[in-house]
């Protein structure tokens, strides 16, 4: 993950296959963690694996939960990932990109320990 904005802003826009956060737009799915936000290399839920969250994973101590934008659709992740976050002992939350989007910019306002992993969309909704 190389392009890296260094800190969590709130989302202005999403569709057409990315987002738009602190003036800038980006193409793509996007990871936000503590330490900012990320290009996150993962275009589908059907192909998430475990370690698509290592760098989520370690910033687990300053991570109350993560939210995970699901694509288009609300859809249940893999069980591995599941099983993962159960392992790892933080809570996941899962819901189409756009509701989590929006979920994630009011836990920010409520400046609460989130994370949030959202699959790119082209059609907001």
């Amino acid at each position: 993950m190389s392009l890296h904005f260094p800190q969590r802003a709130l989302i202005d826009a999403y569709g057409n296959g990315g987002f738009r956060f602190a003036g800038m737009s980006h193409l793509g799915s996007l990871l936000v963690i503590p330490s900012g936000m990320y290009a996150w290399d993962v275009t589908d839920l059907a192909s998430l694996k475990p370690e698509d969250f290592a760098l989520a994973i370690s910033e687990t101590k300053d991570i109350g939960f993560l939210l995970l934008g699901t694509g288009e659709a609300m859809a249940r992740p893999p069980k591995s990932i599941i099983e993962y976050f159960a392992r790892q002992n933080l809570p996941i939350d899962f819901m189409s990109t756009g509701s989590a989007v929006r979920t994630y910019g009011v836990l920010l306002a409520e400046k609460r320990k989130v994370a949030a992993a959202f699959i790119a969309v082209q059609n907001a909704t």
